[in-house]
């Protein structure tokens, strides 16, 4: 039997293509329904070719951790040309944001759920739902954020300076920044939603998994997962800028 080190790159194609589907599956699970599943998987077996095409056998990496990376991004690149949220969506989810961010700086700690309510002028269940509302925006820019972060990883600044159709260096290597940020951004979440972020991002593990594993129902934990990602985008706004998405 041949290792990933002897197949061809159309051999390497045709063997993960079901990575392509289960990727799609799993980001589209966290996006609306009226976002076709097919737009995902096209654009993610583009980007599986590309990996095929460009994977290096001499790098210590596996071609499955490799392609991952190429077929999230692609994904998420189709995503963001379809512009697909609603301005209004936007517009809540950075009124959020901010409370969320005044309301932290005004205690000295993380907000409860029925303080952010009160602040927004909502009862309790309306605000859950505006949770789930403004799920998609906040995902999207996440996971491409920690994509940016992980593709770096795989390339030194040779490979940097080699290749070009690689970003400018020098914004690959102000990246750390950008790492460090996140990172310090995660360890202030509240326990709760850290371990969320953590057994989804980085464990790999779905909502309904983490559900099972902390107890709550699989909207909880989608309520705690919204929350989070609305602080991790209103603190990386401090640290690094509010234009800091447009570094991915």
């Amino acid at each position: 039997m041949k290792t990933y080190l002897q197949k061809t790159p159309e051999e390497l194609v045709f063997e993960h293509l079901p990575l392509v589907k289960y990727l799609a599956s799993r980001l589209s699970g966290r996006l609306p329904p009226t976002l076709d599943v097919e737009d995902l998987i096209s654009a993610g077996i583009v980007g599986l070719i590309e990996a095929a095409r460009r994977f290096d056998p001499k790098r210590n990496i596996q071609f499955k951790t490799f392609a991952e990376f190429r077929i999230r991004g692609a994904m998420l690149d189709e995503l963001r040309s379809l512009d697909w949220i609603p301005r209004s969506v936007k517009e809540k989810a950075a009124r959020l944001e901010k409370v969320m961010s005044t309301l932290e700086n005004r205690l000295g700690r993380p907000p409860e759920d029925e303080e952010i309510a009160r602040e927004l002028g909502l009862r309790l269940e309306e605000y859950y739902r505006l949770l789930e509302e403004v799920r998609g925006i906040t995902f999207v820019d996440i996971e491409a954020l920690k994509r940016k972060l992980e593709d770096a990883e795989d390339l030194d600044l040779a490979d940097l300076l080699a290749d070009s159709e690689e970003n400018d260096p020098f914004e690959k290597l102000g990246l750390k920044e950008l790492g460090e940020a996140l990172a310090q951004a995660i360890s202030e979440l509240p326990e709760k939603e850290k371990l969320v972020i953590t057994l989804y991002y980085y464990e790999g593990l779905t909502m309904k998994e983490i559900g099972k594993v902390l107890g709550y129902t699989e909207s909880r934990i989608s309520q705690l997962h919204s929350k989070a990602l609305l602080r991790l985008r209103a603190k990386l706004k401090e640290r690094l800028g509010e234009n800091y998405l447009d570094l991915f």
